[in-house]
């Protein structure tokens, strides 16, 4: 048989209102002795009043139960306040006759929203439990985290460098092995040069060993030769040539001796007259130093009016100096209307003459009496 024992607004031990809703499932005994205490019992009833009066029974125990229990133990453990009562009721109703073959909670709930309330603060601290482990849990992953690239980024590091350290011992031995490379290719190419010009030089010393045995037997040949030509000569030009050349060398000779005579008379010419020329040198050059002497003695005596005709002499020749780009000049046409202008500019030049020649020689032109008339001078 399957019952629903029900208990409706039961207070708990903390005196809150619950109602609890459980299924049974019951049966007859079939020993005998209980048997026969199940038809002592129940004989002559119907399965209903049966039910009822199991019912009854196990709603008194469930009663009882949850006035002892609290709400938690109530909603939290069905399972042991459903054994509860199992373990509670079975002996009142095994003295009737009947077996609980099991007793479960189907519902339990109440008026006041306790439960839900209960819910609410047990989902709020689930919710906060969940939330904190949330953020602890972030707070881990993101330390985790850190650590990780922090380990990621050492490692990194320690890799770049090892690479670094790789790639410069692996540059610096490359360039180790070019720079051997490059002196053995040095050494390698020097050699065969080496070789090619030893080569070279026993081509070329054999090549004038040929060259020289080529030439003896040519000197050899020119010398059969010129033994033939000599002998032919001899029979048929050096015997009568004899006589002539005996002719000719005694001619040449007497050339020889008339041309060393003359020779003689010309360089004896020319000897006397190179004295005679160098005696006048020397006679034009005493005169000249004494000129010079005389004349500087006669500088130091006389000073600056020496001086000054020193100057006037040269200025001929410095005037000369000057105006020779004009002599390729064929015409000169001095534009004035005022005759009297073009008179003032030539007493302007001959004014700046005396300054000009005192700033190149140093001689005051302006003290000669005639310049400082033809200036316009005041004494």
């Amino acid at each position: 048989m399957t019952l629903q024992p029900r208990c409706e607004d039961v207070e708990t031990a903390e005196g809150v209102a619950l109602t609890v809703t459980g299924v049974a499932q019951v049966k007859i005994m079939t020993e005998k002795e209980l048997l026969a205490v199940a038809c002592e019992q129940f004989l002559g009833k119907s399965v209903q009043d049966i039910k009822n009066v199991v019912l009854q029974t196990l709603e008194g125990h469930l009663r009882s139960i949850l006035g002892t229990l609290t709400v938690e133990q109530i909603y939290q453990d069905r399972d042991q306040f459903a054994k509860l009562v199992r373990e509670v009721a079975a002996p009142d109703v095994g003295r009737m006759g009947i077996e609980i073959l099991s007793f479960t909670i189907k519902d339990v709930y109440d008026k006041v929203d306790y439960l839900s309330s209960l819910g609410k603060t047990q989902t709020a601290v689930v919710q906060r439990d969940a939330d904190i482990g949330v953020a602890e849990a972030e707070r881990d992953a993101g330390i985790r985290e850190a650590e990780c690239k922090k380990e990621m980024l050492d490692v990194k590091f320690m890799a770049d460098t090892k690479i670094a350290d790789s790639k410069r011992a692996f540059e610096l031995q490359k360039s180790a092995f070019s720079e051997e490379v490059n002196i053995k290719t040095a050494e390698a190419q020097l050699a065969y040069e080496l070789q090619g010009a030893r080569e070279q030089q026993k081509i070329r010393q054999e090549e004038i060993e040929i060259e020289v045995v080529q030439r003896k037997k040519q000197i050899a040949v020119e010398a059969q030769e010129i033994l033939r030509t000599d002998k032919e000569l001899i029979a048929t030009v050096r015997c009568p040539a004899e006589a002539e050349a005996h002719r000719i060398q005694q001619i040449a000779e007497g050339e020889k001796v008339k041309q060393v005579l003359l020779a003689q008379a010309e360089a004896e010419k020319i000897r006397r007259i190179g004295e005679a020329e160098a005696a006048v040198i020397e006679a034009m050059g005493k005169a000249e130093a004494e000129r010079m002497k005389l004349k500087a003695e006669a500088y130091q005596k006389y000073g600056d009016a020496a001086k000054m005709a020193l100057v006037l002499e040269a200025l001929p020749q410095i005037a000369a100096k000057i105006s020779a780009p004009l002599t390729k000049v064929d015409e000169i046409v001095v534009l004035s209307g005022d005759n009297s202008k073009v008179t003032s500019e030539v007493n302007r030049l001959l004014a700046e003459l005396p300054a000009s020649v005192h700033a190149l020689t140093g001689v005051d032109l302006s003290k000669i009496p005639l310049i400082k008339k033809a200036t316009g001078a005041q004494v």
